[in-house]
């Protein structure tokens, strides 16, 4: 296999069996197009939880988040209160950190604010597309909060609007060129 990422290359070099969460992640979902702000938003959550931790546990809580966050409703989690926080800090099937829990509400009230603004959090996101990283990573810590540039990075390269999740060499690349990520479109500000 040639032009892989370490991603792809850590995947590929798994033994069968080995490693089920980030095999499936990396060959059905990693780089892939979101088309829900629901679940750009899932995503977003996700990777804030992952800072200081490794992927394998946040993909091993996937379910268990999904089903704390309401299924990732950004209207839901907009409206979550003190008895909610309460909640998700009781929750052992998650990562319970204060910052990350509160990160999670107070951007899910900004996508409120961007979906009213631009129709959609998705729309608000092909509305500065394209952006370089570090312009990417400015636009996101003036917007939301608990976002750095690696959360940024891995955010926009996993919903597929920044290249890398997949080398062409990775078996993967096709499959998620077919879900038509932004980095690939032709149209160029």
């Amino acid at each position: 296999m040639n032009s892989l990422t370490k991603y792809c290359h850590y995947v590929l070099s798994l033994e069968k069996d080995h490693d089920p969460e980030n095999k499936i992640y990396h060959d059905t979902e990693y780089g892939f197009t979101l088309k829900s702000d629901d679940e750009l938003f899932g995503r977003l959550i996700l990777e804030i939880n992952q800072a200081g931790l490794s992927w394998t546990t946040i993909l091993r809580k996937k379910e268990n988040f999904r089903k704390a966050y309401k299924n990732f409703s950004i209207k839901k989690i907009s409206k979550f209160s003190e008895k909610d926080f309460d909640r998700l800090m009781n929750d052992a099937g998650i990562i319970r950190n204060r910052l990350k829990i509160n990160a999670a509400i107070h951007n899910a009230n900004v996508i409120i604010g961007l979906q009213k603004e631009f129709g959609s959090f998705q729309d608000w996101l092909h509305s500065h597309h394209p952006k370089s990283l570090e312009e990417w990573t400015k636009l996101f810590k003036k917007t939301f909060v608990f976002v750095g540039g690696e959360i940024v990075n891995e955010f926009l390269m996993s919903t597929g609007y920044l290249e890398g999740a997949h080398g062409p060499g990775c078996p993967i690349y096709k499959k998620a060129l077919k879900s038509k990520p932004a980095w690939n479109s032709k149209k160029k500000k």
